[in-house]
């Protein structure tokens, strides 16, 4: 009954706190324009690489574009994705433990630990989390194989479709983003040349390894005449390759706190729990916890460099390293984490240890229950300086911003339960009311280089098909030289009817300056407002057309 009980909590909480965010509304989230379109065009027919280009790999829109078809292409359907992706992540997690066989009260409070430390606060689709939630699965397949099969007394034929499936999940994870599928791959083999080990068991990492790369050929295959040598980034020119032993060495000994501790802390817990080489290896499912940890947080002090931005992609190492450290310590102990109590006070830990991330939400019921105005000049007149007011710049805020509680809907289909400052809404407004538009829009042709992807459904316009053409324009990154030039050249022989440009002066070259200047001398400039964009990276939405209209 007791551990019935953990296991309905344990989904209570992973499925809990997955849904909450489709019970709220949002601000428009920068930079989710990436995954907008690409889970638009392929909701629409079209695959990476055949009709456009992309330096990521098409499985990062899989799941958002199939929650298009169920539910429409609006903003808000990808928080609908998100919370079926946080699901499944946290499932992932927990299934991955129970193969382990991790101490139900250990395994409860790591879950908690996983959902508030990671998943909860994702409530957008992103390649460097989806990239992780691949290898979730992937991972627990291959210890689910492990769990029914892995002992020396099972008699049962193995089921070799469990790593066949995990080999093709670490596929989907490789062909999101690169650094976290490659590592993935190299974790999955270290698991599995462990068990080869333990077990004189080698034909596991043959099946899976050889499922791999079969499974990754004929995915490329089909797509390697369309470019996808050129495209999909394995730090081959024009791409600059971001794996430096150097910058990896250094993030590593200069910073990673938590991660050098937790290696740290498990590697004594380790000593401590296994005295002999004999002992370790008689062990098979501690052992097996112990590598996937120290690969969880390998990958992570790796991941940190190759996947920089933004600086938390990597933090699903703590809840690994959690379960292994409490899980080596816990028979040296005569504490008894199986008990109700004793799981709920390590439970009642762990929030309280990483009560940053639920309190700046439940701040915001705090403060509107009740309010507090922080005083800039006493009553009696004196300048007031503490915690709040030290600053200037908190006294004298940017005027350009406006406060995101300030904030208004669109009213629009497309951008449903999502906030935008009023000069954004206003200006989008403005543009759908052109007479350009209500003439021309069948057979309009657009150049949208803006976080407004939407606006592909809203208006709509066709948008084309050309795997020359780069989903994502930021010069450098997802576009380079090249497809500059084709811009250019468009540009001066008016191809465009209607052209969007997003000018963010403060981030390198986001759209690319060059093509805003040839737009300049090129088209007319009818309007501009602000984008939907906050802090030090505000921009401004120029809008043009052909001088002839």
């Amino acid at each position: 009954m007791a551990r019935n009980l953990f296991s309905r909590i344990e989904l209570l909480i992973i499925i809990g706190l997955a849904c909450v965010p489709l019970f709220i509304s949002f601000p428009y989230r920068v930079n989710i324009f990436l995954s907008w379109e690409g889970a638009y065009r392929i909701s629409q027919g079209q695959l990476p690489f055949r009709d456009f280009g992309t330096p990521l790999g098409g499985m990062y829109w899989a799941i958002p574009a199939f929650f298009f078809k169920l539910f429409g292409p609006k903003m808000i359907t990808l928080i609908k994705a998100q919370v079926f992706i946080n699901i499944i992540a946290g499932l992932s997690f927990r299934s991955i433990l129970g193969s382990l066989s991790v101490n139900k009260g250990i395994r409860l409070a790591a879950v908690v630990l996983f959902c508030i430390s990671y998943s909860f606060f994702n409530f957008w689709p992103w390649y460097n989390h989806t990239v992780i939630v691949y290898e979730l699965i992937a991972l627990a397949f291959i210890f689910r194989y492990i769990a029914n099969y892995g002992s020396a007394s099972v008699g049962r034929r193995p089921a070799w479709y469990w790593l066949i499936l995990s080999a093709f999940f670490v596929c989907c994870s490789f062909l999101t983003k690169q650094d976290g599928g490659g590592m993935t791959f190299l974790i999955a083999c270290a698991i599995l040349a462990c068990y080869g080990l333990t077990e004189k068991k080698w034909m596991p990492l043959v099946v899976f390894a050889v499922s791999f790369f079969a499974l990754l050929g004929l995915i490329i295959i089909p797509f390697i005449h369309f470019g996808f040598g050129y495209w999909f980034n394995h730090g081959q020119p024009p791409h600059t390759a971001r794996v430096s032993a150097y910058e990896i060495a250094g993030e590593f000994l200069g910073s990673s706190q938590w991660i050098k501790f937790y290696f740290f802390l498990s590697l004594m817990a380790a000593f401590a729990r296994f005295r002999t080489r004999a002992a370790l290896l008689a062990d098979k499912k501690g052992l097996l916890l112990l590598v996937l940890t120290w690969g969880i947080l390998g990958e992570a002090a790796i991941f940190q460099v190759t996947s920089y931005t933004p600086p938390d992609n990597n933090i699903f190492f703590h809840s690994f390293a959690f379960a292994c450290i409490f899980s080596l310590l816990a028979p040296l102990t005569p504490i008894d984490f199986g008990k109700a109590r004793v799981a709920l006070v390590l439970t009642a830990g762990v929030l309280l240890w990483w009560s940053g991330s639920w309190w700046k939400y439940g701040q915001r019921i705090v403060d509107k229950a009740f309010p507090h105005h922080e005083e800039i000049v006493s009553a009696t007149g004196e300048n007031v300086v503490n915690r709040s007011t030290y600053q200037n710049g908190v006294i004298a805020r940017d005027t350009t911003e406006v406060p995101q509680e300030e904030w208004i809907q669109t009213g629009l289909r497309v951008f449903d339960k999502i906030y935008m400052p009023p000069s954004t809404v206003a200006g989008i407004h403005r543009l759908l009311d052109m007479p350009l538009l209500k003439r021309h829009r069948p057979g309009l042709s657009v150049l949208n280089m803006s976080e407004l992807t939407p606006l592909a459904e809203e208006i709509p316009y066709p948008l084309e098909r050309n795997p020359k053409l780069p989903l994502w324009h930021h010069l450098g990154v997802g576009m380079f030289n090249s497809q500059a030039e084709l811009y250019e050249g468009r540009i001066r022989d008016h191809y465009y009817d209607l052209v969007l440009f997003e000018f963010v002066p403060g981030l390198n070259n986001f759209y690319p300056f060059r093509v805003r200047d040839v737009l300049r001398q090129n088209y007319r400039q009818v309007d501009s407002f602000l984008a939907p964009r906050r802090g030090g990276t505000q921009g401004t939405i120029e809008v043009y057309v052909r001088p002839d209209r």
